[in-house]
């Protein structure tokens, strides 16, 4: 269930190295930061699942469709948001806690997106490198562990480390900080558009890598 395109940066303005993970960086790149639901592991079946079932503890459903606008929203404000919209306030961090329990059950079931983690394999001893996510660190930790990908990235930075997330700039200049890079020398890997506007609000340039693993008419 890899997210349709419904919303993506435009395709005409695209340079090389935005369309293809195989065309070489700008030579004034100097640290690649990367989403990670949906950008370097496949799992939003899994949060989808692990959303349903968290919620309907409480009597609430949820559509895929809103799942995927709230894409790279932390976990705990979607969680307060949807009490709140069904008038149940005080749910809310019952149904975070709920949701991480049930995603970190199926984390065996997460696959790697192939195309994106290529790319790290090719450029993790050439530029520093980091994830910058709107999950909890616990569950990112796991996940990254999980698809055997936390040794390419020295820098995590997640949700538990800043007040504001995405669309906010705040995790992605946290990471570009804690590479000791520049924003402005930093790209962005996302799949989510609140992850392109916070990339935007940082000054970072962006790379939407749906296209690199979208086949049209694929929902799953």
């Amino acid at each position: 269930m890899l997210k349709p395109l419904s919303t993506q940066i435009r395709s005409d303005k695209l340079e090389p190295w935005q369309a293809s993970p195989r065309a070489d960086l700008p030579p004034d790149v100097g640290g690649l930061i990367f989403d990670c639901d949906g950008t370097i592991v496949d799992t939003m079946p899994v949060h989808f699942h692990a959303w349903q079932e968290a919620l309907a503890s409480h009597g609430i459903g949820f559509d895929e469709e809103h799942f995927y606008k709230l894409a790279g929203m932390p976990t705990p404000k979607i969680a307060n948001m949807l009490a709140v919209e069904h008038g149940k306030p005080d749910a809310g961090a019952d149904i975070a806690h709920r949701k991480e329990e049930a995603y970190l059950r199926r984390l065996d079931e997460i696959q790697i997106i192939e195309p994106v983690v290529e790319l790290v394999r090719r450029y993790h001893k050439q530029r520093p490198l980091a994830v910058a996510s709107g999950g909890l660190r616990r569950v990112v930790s796991a996940q990254l562990k999980a698809a055997g990908l936390e040794h390419y990235f020295p820098v995590v930075v997640c949700a538990d480390d800043v007040e504001h997330g995405k669309p906010a700039p705040d995790t992605f200049l946290l990471a570009a900080r804690r590479m000791g890079i520049e924003p402005g020398r930093c790209v962005v890997y996302e799949d989510g558009v609140l992850g392109f506007q916070a990339a935007a609000a940082a000054g970072m340039r962006c790379v939407d890598v749906r296209p690199w693993y979208f086949t049209p008419g694929r929902r799953g």
